[in-house]
């Protein structure tokens, strides 16, 4: 009879430990002032791929845009 020897692998790096704390971080530089709400739309297949590839070219997410897009048509004028 063979015995195949397995190698498990090492414990994971303090880098990995790291990983959930940077994470809370990141979430907390995010804090808005006010509380955001989550917004849900249909669109075509082929807008959404027009838009995801233009934003991509400018390094920005649809959500910021889609974002600005919102606020410069629905902030009161005053």
């Amino acid at each position: 009879m063979t015995t195949k020897k397995i190698s498990i692998g090492t414990k994971p790096s303090a880098r990995t430990e790291a990983t959930p704390a940077a994470a809370d971080k990141w979430v907390e530089s995010r804090a808005e002032s006010e509380a955001m709400k989550r917004l849900t739309i249909d669109i075509p297949a082929a807008l959404h791929r027009e838009i995801k590839m233009q934003t991509a070219q400018r390094g920005t997410k649809i959500a910021d845009e889609v974002r600005e897009l919102l606020v410069e048509r629905f902030t009161p004028k005053r």
